[in-house]
């Protein structure tokens, strides 16, 4: 089935293999979006720059560096651009999300219901 939305890229970057497949799966097969996968720092970035996606899902704990490459993305004039939505098991309470300097699209709170996860962006994204 594919959406109104458009051809779609979508790139998550999560350090738990398993969620990303899953992720990557659902939102393809529902949405008929392209989903490009990262399970480190070095590899998001890397595709973040190379491919541009339309929206990055970003794990907030990524090998303790998930605010890092946060930053790294909204300083840099080729990724900057990109909108961020957290994926996140932290409690919504986390000073880290409070205090986060960075403008960020969205959050989404591990467990999440992957059938609804399109949906969420959309909505997040406003598309």
């Amino acid at each position: 089935m594919s959406s109104s939305y458009g051809d779609r890229c979508i790139l998550v970057v999560d350090d738990e293999p398993e969620l990303s497949r899953i992720v990557k799966v659902t939102l393809e097969r529902l949405k008929g979006w392209t989903v490009i996968t990262s399970e480190s720092v070095q590899a998001g970035l890397e595709q973040a720059k190379g491919q541009h996606p339309d929206v990055i899902l970003l794990d907030l704990n990524l090998d303790g560096e998930g605010l890092a490459l946060l930053q790294t993305l909204r300083t840099n004039p080729i990724t900057q651009s990109i909108p961020v939505i957290l994926f996140t098991a932290t409690d919504s309470s986390d000073d880290r999300l409070e205090l986060c300097p960075f403008d960020l699209a969205g959050v989404i709170f591990k467990p999440f219901n992957v059938l609804h996860l399109a949906d969420e962006i959309i909505k997040q994204l406003g598309w």
